[in-house]
């Protein structure tokens, strides 16, 4: 009886197959020989993965090999941060100073706060002037008033961020660290090589005039010092970078 109903079993799976359509067929024996590859993919695609694989690797050892090598030309800023930062570790001795520079700091915070005051009553002015409160010659004033300040500022600013406060030698007598003020009247350090650093000859001054140009050769930026105002501090220092002080 169980070997009738396999057999009826197995004509009826037969004709069921025969009855389908050609179309639901063909898919059928497509899903079944996929079924039979899963676990085995051709040959072409195992080689792409293989490919990939090895570019992937390739391209990982190549980023890890380049990154720490140029790391100066991705982020330039870091780099300068680091090379400020241990410029500024090191030990500097003092070789020239000019007291008069905390005056100058006072000056240029003074007409900071004179600006600000003079433009924050502006707003004011024009409101009682459009209210009818508040006459031209007022106006006209408090106008002339501030645009002076803020040419003064700019004027004095100008000049005053360009005098040396203080002037550092390291160690090795390779660096020069130099003290100015900044336009907020804050103290700003720079160190310069003093390789870079013109000697009074080569800036076409002499050392008995009252005021020096500092230069460089790089640049055409220029600050300036006072040595008969400020003390020189390490005279032979000071010779090593700008050369004979002495006619």
């Amino acid at each position: 009886m169980v070997r009738c109903s396999a057999a009826l079993l197995t004509a009826f799976d037969s004709w069921t197959v025969m009855l389908r359509p050609p179309r639901l067929i063909h898919l059928t024996l497509s899903l079944a020989a996929a079924g039979r590859q899963r676990h085995h993919p051709p040959q072409s695609i195992r080689q792409l993965l293989f490919s990939c694989t090895q570019t992937r690797t390739k391209c990982a050892s190549r980023t890890a090999s380049v990154t720490p090598k140029h790391t100066s030309l991705w982020f330039p800023q870091y780099q300068a941060l680091a090379a400020c930062s241990d410029l500024a570790s090191q030990e500097y001795s003092l070789i020239y100073a000019f007291p008069a520079i905390r005056g100058l700091r006072a000056l240029s915070r003074l007409k900071l706060m004179q600006t600000g005051v003079t433009a924050a009553l502006l707003p004011t002015v024009y409101y009682f002037y459009l209210q009818g409160q508040a006459s031209v010659t007022l106006l006209t004033y408090t106008t002339g008033i501030a645009a002076f300040a803020a040419v003064m500022l700019y004027a004095i600013s100008h000049y005053i961020r360009r005098v040396v406060g203080m002037m550092y030698l390291d160690s090795t007598q390779c660096t020069l660290k130099v003290s100015h003020l900044s336009f907020w009247g804050h103290r700003r350090d720079v160190y310069l090589p003093v390789s870079d650093v013109m000697t009074l000859g080569d800036a076409g001054d002499s050392p008995g005039e009252p005021i020096l140009r500092l230069k460089r050769y790089s640049c055409s930026d220029t600050l300036y010092f006072f040595p008969r105002l400020g003390r020189v501090v390490d005279k032979h220092g000071f010779e090593k970078v700008f050369g004979t002080l002495t006619r």
